[in-house]
């Protein structure tokens, strides 16, 4: 029988280890700062260590902190442990803040924690891992694997399940399928038998696991044979379907199929996106609601017409939908936009020029502060669009898409993405921006929508590459 375990709880190790330094870091900070015993603390220090525990516990939650813990050198674990007590900080000061507490605590205690804590966690991170890895030549508990495969894979295959640091199992031996090696070496593990013996080589040695990679025909049968004898069998796609990138196995209806995308959003990842989408848009759309009393009557009195724009846009993986935004130009801006396209600046299949005249005097102020683009919260409060992702295309844009193009419709269309805070009109290669959009969609996380979302407000702030 195989054991299942979820990350969270195969490494509980990490989070109580984690749990335990930060509770030693803030009373330690506390009585550092205050010069008081923990006896005699404060209710309100009381209920603020309740309070970081569960900001440490949330940021480790959303931005899936333990994740590959074992696979990081020392390096990379000091930036992860220094990125999340910088996160912890700047949550706690920003509840302190808005919450109009920060007069009672000392927040020169909250930043010796943080400085405790960093240090504190990262040592007790190496020292657990050392112990693990220093635990890793002790067989006894480790699983007996064998590798059946064949010879042009073999000695990859070996190095790559070598490779970690840290693994509950140990490699028995090779089977070699298409030639027989038996008594030979591959990387100093030992050619076990062959595609004849191997059955009869389980029976009689001790093997828990076994790892088949074979392109070759009969991985059903090899399979069933060694299920029959009561082991566990790994069935490597790499060769059955090379190339395949974030597969995963699922269960459709009564199918067990290997799933596969550009990258597959877990379901917490989706509900966060999703409340940080409702959330952020009902703020937004109580802020254009205010602007639309600001601006309407401007924007009618300069080009009488409609306050809003609406437009039929592409969004995720081809479906249409309506996109709301102040307008911003004359009326007949669609009709003019054919004599104009001598001047597009980008090349590809999006428009844009410098000092388009279609555009009205307070259309030019709007956009070059981004405020035509609040009624779009409305889009994102639909489910339309989201806070991050990939510029929408117009319909004529999609239509004249190339097959690579739609990879960037693979997530819902966004307020802002990579590509708008990596220099937004600045950029005039379309092929850029489809690979810019790819780039975020391949390494989507709710901590890369955050940082996003910050560097929006900076370049908007900056007003820089605006049209």
């Amino acid at each position: 029988m195989q054991n299942k375990f979820t990350s969270r709880s195969k490494h509980l190790d990490f989070i109580i280890l984690d749990l335990i330094c930060i509770e030693v870091s803030y009373w330690l900070a506390y009585y550092i700062r205050l010069g008081r015993l923990v006896n005699s603390t404060p209710g309100e220090y009381t209920m603020m260590n309740i309070m970081v525990i569960l900001i440490h516990l949330s940021i480790m939650f959303i931005s899936e902190g333990y994740s590959g813990i074992l696979m990081r050198n020392a390096i990379q674990e000091l930036k992860k442990v220094v990125i999340h007590n910088a996160e912890m900080f700047a949550v706690i000061l920003f509840i302190l803040f808005f919450a109009k507490q920060s007069s009672v605590y000392s927040r020169i205690l909250f930043a010796l924690f943080v400085v405790i804590d960093t240090i504190t966690m990262y040592i007790v991170r190496l020292v657990r891992k050392k112990v693990l890895y220093s635990n890793e030549d002790k067989e006894r508990g480790k699983g007996q694997m064998l590798i059946v495969t064949n010879h042009a894979h073999a000695q990859s295959l070996v190095k790559g399940l070598a490779e970690s640091g840290y693994r509950n199992y140990l490699i028995h031996g090779i089977v070699i399928l298409d030639k027989n090696m038996t008594g030979q070496k591959i990387d100093g593990i030992d050619v076990v038998a062959d595609a004849e013996g191997m059955y009869e080589y389980v029976k009689s040695n001790i093997i828990d696991e076994i790892f088949l990679e074979y392109d070759g025909e009969g991985v059903a049968e090899i399979t069933k044979r060694f299920l029959a004898m009561g082991v566990v069998v790994h069935v490597s796609i790499n060769n059955i379907l090379p190339g395949t990138p974030n597969a995963a196995v699922e269960n459709i209806s009564h199918y067990t199929v290997i799933t596969t995308s550009i990258n597959i959003m877990s379901f917490k990842q989706k509900v966060i996106k999703r409340l940080m989408d409702i959330g952020v848009s009902i703020i937004g759309i109580a802020i254009t609601a205010i602007l639309f009393v600001i601006f309407a009557p401007i924007i009618f009195i300069q080009s009488p017409g409609p306050i809003f724009f609406k437009q039929e846009r592409v969004g995720k993986n081809g479906r249409r939908f309506k996109i709301y935004k102040f307008r911003s130009m004359y009326m007949d801006a669609e009709e003019r936009k054919k004599e104009l396209m001598a001047q597009n600046k980008m090349s590809g299949l999006m428009f844009k020029m410098d000092d388009d005249p279609r555009v009205t005097p307070i259309g030019r102020f709007m956009r070059k502060t981004s405020i035509d683009e609040f009624p779009q919260f409305i889009n994102i409060f639909k489910g339309d669009m989201s806070l991050v992702g990939t510029r929408p295309p117009t319909v004529d844009e999609y239509n004249q898409y190339d097959q690579h193009h739609k990879s960037r419709l693979a997530m819902k269309p966004g307020l802002t993405g990579m590509w708008q805070v990596s220099g937004r009109s600045e950029i005039t290669d379309f092929e850029e921006v489809v690979r810019l959009d790819n780039e975020y969609i391949m390494n989507f996380s709710i901590s890369l929508d955050i940082k996003i979302l910050i560097k929006t407000v900076f370049t908007v702030l900056k007003r820089k590459g605006s049209v």
